[in-house]
């Protein structure tokens, strides 16, 4: 079992910062990709960024040159500035990777709880 614990959210007024954080434990062979997925009321689940095993990132439209995905080892980072209210929504971290021991191994995504983040006006 992989667990995902994420932490940041809060409540901000437009223009202003916030960063986000997830961290991945348990056994964890290597990570294939680590994203950020948010969910606004009423609203389909998008994928707001990615980052690769080799580094390369990937960001929905609507929040590039405001958001930057960066990872530390099994954490993952989303830094979002310049917030606006559409924004806001719940923000889900989710890990690929592979976990297990040899010579037993196999693939596994994982989610995390999520954590609010609300824009005020």
């Amino acid at each position: 079992q992989v667990q995902l614990v994420e932490s940041g959210g809060g409540l901000v007024q437009a223009g202003g910062s916030l960063r986000l954080s997830c961290a991945a434990s348990g056994i964890i062979f290597s990570i294939n990709s680590m994203n950020w997925y948010r969910q606004a009321p009423g609203k389909q689940s998008e994928l707001v960024a990615t980052i690769t095993e080799g580094g390369s990132t990937n960001y929905a439209d609507s929040v590039k040159g405001r958001f930057t995905i960066s990872r530390d080892k099994n954490t993952v980072y989303l830094q979002m500035n310049s917030l606006k209210p559409e924004d806001t929504a719940v923000y889900y971290c989710n890990v690929r990777g592979v976990t297990g021991s040899t010579p037993y191994f196999y693939d596994f995504e994982s989610r995390g709880q999520g954590t609010q983040v609300t824009v005020s006006s």
